[in-house]
């Protein structure tokens, strides 16, 4: 399909694997350079999105510090909940497809198993209660029959940044390296969540309505320690991985124990599925080494 897709959040892991993905659409990246999100008012984003005449509008963009977000709540709320509003209102006056990138953050993971869309949300930061109201804005919008899809993903990593990035310093600089082991989540390729966010832009501008929803896109469910041994496993050097608590690393935002996502509702509607977790290590670590 030969669409011209716009891209907030040029920066960050989804827009850079976005960029990079292998797609008839023209992916067009839009950073800080050209708008910053954080001190745009609607207006401005409305404007900007009519002079870049996108065919299609996909929200990599967010606060995603989740630590500091706890004393910088005003900035944090601009771009996780503000932002994708206004984008939002912007693209459904418009009659333009949009497509949003949120967060298992906002769950508090106790419930005990994966995940499902239309489980209760109760963010436990303020990352994820941002990001939350952000998702409610535009869940209203879609309830008025605009071309909106949200995508929830979940600990993204890729080349170059994040967990990933720090758990392949750590091997090659420490013997032993402490990973918080009760911690769960679903680790997923920001490669993989750039297909899913390109996929439902598709459907969108085909005007599928199956597409117009709050989907998950993540990748199989996985503890931070066990994350960190997988990371390890593909290293020169393999240090002593000792599983600590949570408890014992104490930060200021409070984390959900348990946010694995359930992706079935994407793989029975468009065929999405994440890798496993060693075959995207694999291929991530190899299109760094690539680049080198």
């Amino acid at each position: 399909m030969s669409a011209r897709v716009l891209v907030f959040g040029a920066s960050g892991q989804v827009a850079r694997a976005l960029a990079a993905a292998r797609t008839p659409m023209t992916v067009t990246l839009a950073g800080r350079d050209r708008l910053d999100l954080a001190a745009a008012a609607a207006p401005a984003i409305a404007e900007f999105i009519d002079a870049a005449a996108p065919d299609a509008v996909i929200n990599a963009a967010a606060y995603t510090a989740v630590d500091r977000a706890e004393q910088e709540v005003e900035a944090c709320g601009r771009l996780n909940r503000d932002a994708p509003s206004w984008i939002g209102e912007a693209c459904a006056r418009r009659d333009i497809p949009f497509v949003h990138v949120s967060t298992d953050y906002v769950f508090d993971g106790e419930k005990g198993a994966p995940y499902v869309e239309d489980d209760a949300t109760g963010p436990l930061n303020v990352y994820g209660r941002t990001k939350a109201e952000g998702e409610h804005a535009l869940q209203a919008l879609m309830a008025a029959d605009a071309r909106i899809a949200v995508i929830r993903t979940a600990w993204v990593f890729a080349p170059g940044g994040g967990f990933l990035d720090a758990m392949w310093r750590a091997a090659a600089e420490r013997d032993e390296v402490l990973v918080v082991a009760d911690q769960w989540g679903s680790p997923t390729p920001a490669s993989g969540c750039a297909d899913a966010a390109l996929t439902l832009a598709a459907a969108l501008l085909d005007r599928d309505p199956a597409a117009a929803r709050l989907f998950h896109a993540a990748g199989a469910g996985a503890s931070r320690a066990d994350f960190a041994e997988a990371i390890f496993a593909l290293a020169p050097r393999q240090p002593r991985l000792r599983r600590i608590a949570a408890a014992d690393y104490p930060a200021a935002a409070r984390r959900p124990r348990d946010t694995r996502l359930c992706s079935a509702r994407l793989e029975a509607g468009f065929g999405w599925r994440a890798p496993p977790l060693a075959e995207a290590l694999a291929a991530c670590l190899g299109a760094a080494e690539a680049r080198a």
